[in-house]
């Protein structure tokens, strides 16, 4: 039996779904046995090597160079970039959050971001490089909140009088993306106490989709779900392998954004063109059908290629292209969150056959339908 240690903090949602992931290695590979330590991680230096330990799986921390010393199988979760280049590491993938949050403000015809979050957390300003990026390319700038020099790392109760300032100088309405849940709760008490609008005046979307944190918001938190449970697995397997022999050469395990959980601090749509508004939302509400464009134009008062030119300029897609996007979205979900048979998702959805809906949903995710499942089914 395959004695690993376990130092991951189970106070988040991130650390919670690793541990599962690992937990579900372990039981259908192992057993292993865990050494957790709940006391302080310095002082557990000497119990880990009393215990003899084959791996390590570990959050870096202060005594990150003091556990590889023990020339032990190490994989480190990561939270900054610098860290010796040859250790295997789970990483969390920045561009697919950023890219992510981008394309829900834009597909509810946002024209005015913000990005608030840590500007001395490395993961912090990746997904504000890449939100900025992708705004930027859909002609839109992208309002950063820069915290104040003077105030200490984290100390909310004097940094929100100037997250308030900064919020007040915003174009409104505006999509704000915080980089992670517990900066979304920040926006959201703000918003409450200059009494803005959520999500009229600013919609706000997370990272992360801890419950604990995104209920408890004032509305809910919308936030962006990792694969987070899958990357675990993965290290687990990793770290197998590497008590096995296998040599350590920088391996990167991503944790990559899997879906948005929409809640009620993003649910609106801040287009002002009525006739697309009506378009769209005609889509949202008949996905499982087999509608087509003509249908949607049916619905308007106006004609096909004005409505066109309209969806174009308001949302930069087509009439078709939402249709699609809406469905495969649906699909998405359900693929995510039912053990439904594909058979079953797809005649509810109207397709002739397994092979047609496969094209159709491969076509806009890039995956198949099975491989989707099995990166981002919840077990």
């Amino acid at each position: 039996m395959k004695r690993i240690v376990l130092l991951v903090e189970t106070s988040r949602e991130f650390g919670r779904q690793l541990i599962i992931g690992i937990a579900r290695y372990s039981r259908l590979n192992g057993p292993w046995s865990f050494f957790k330590e709940p006391i302080d991680l310095k002082s557990s230096i000497p119990h880990l090597t009393n215990w003899k330990p084959d791996g390590i799986l570990m959050r870096d921390s202060l005594i990150t160079n003091e556990l590889l010393k023990l020339k032990i199988p190490t994989i480190l979760a990561i939270h900054n970039s610098s860290y010796p280049k040859n250790l295997s590491v789970i990483k969390t993938d920045s561009h697919s959050i950023a890219k992510m949050a981008s394309e829900h403000l834009l597909e509810k015809g946002f024209k005015s971001f913000a990005f608030c979050g840590f500007d001395d957390y490395d993961w912090s300003n990746e997904r504000k490089m890449f939100f900025c990026r992708f705004n930027s390319e859909a002609g839109y700038n992208t309002h950063v909140y820069l915290p104040p020099k003077s105030i200490k790392r984290h100390d909310w109760e004097k940094e929100q009088r100037h997250v308030c300032e900064w919020i007040k100088t915003l174009p409104k309405p505006v999509g704000i993306l915080a980089c992670n849940d517990d900066r979304g709760q920040h926006i959201l008490e703000v918003c409450k106490r200059i009494d803005l609008k959520v999500p009229e005046d600013v919609a706000v979307v997370g990272v992360d989709n801890d419950p604990m944190i995104c209920e408890i918001g004032d509305p809910p938190l919308t936030s962006i779900a990792l694969n987070v449970e899958s990357a675990g697995y993965e290290a687990a397997k990793l770290l197998d392998q590497l008590i096995n022999g296998k040599k350590m050469k920088g391996q990167q395990i991503m944790v990559t954004a899997s879906h948005i959980v929409q809640r009620q601090s993003s649910d609106i749509l801040a287009v002002n063109d009525s006739e697309v508004a009506s378009a769209i939302r005609f889509i949202k509400e008949n996905a499982k059908n087999k509608i087509l464009v003509k249908d949607v134009v049916k619905t308007t008062g106006i004609g096909r290629r004005t409505l066109e030119q309209r969806f174009r300029k308001t949302i930069h897609r087509s009439i078709y292209d939402e249709i699609r996007k809406v469905r495969v979205e649906w699909i998405s979900k359900l693929l995510m969150e039912t053990d439904l048979p594909i058979s079953r998702i797809t005649s509810f959805f109207n397709f002739t056959d397994v092979e047609h809906i496969s094209r159709y949903f491969k076509k806009e995710k890039g995956i198949g339908l099975r491989q989707f499942r099995n990166l981002h089914h919840s077990r």
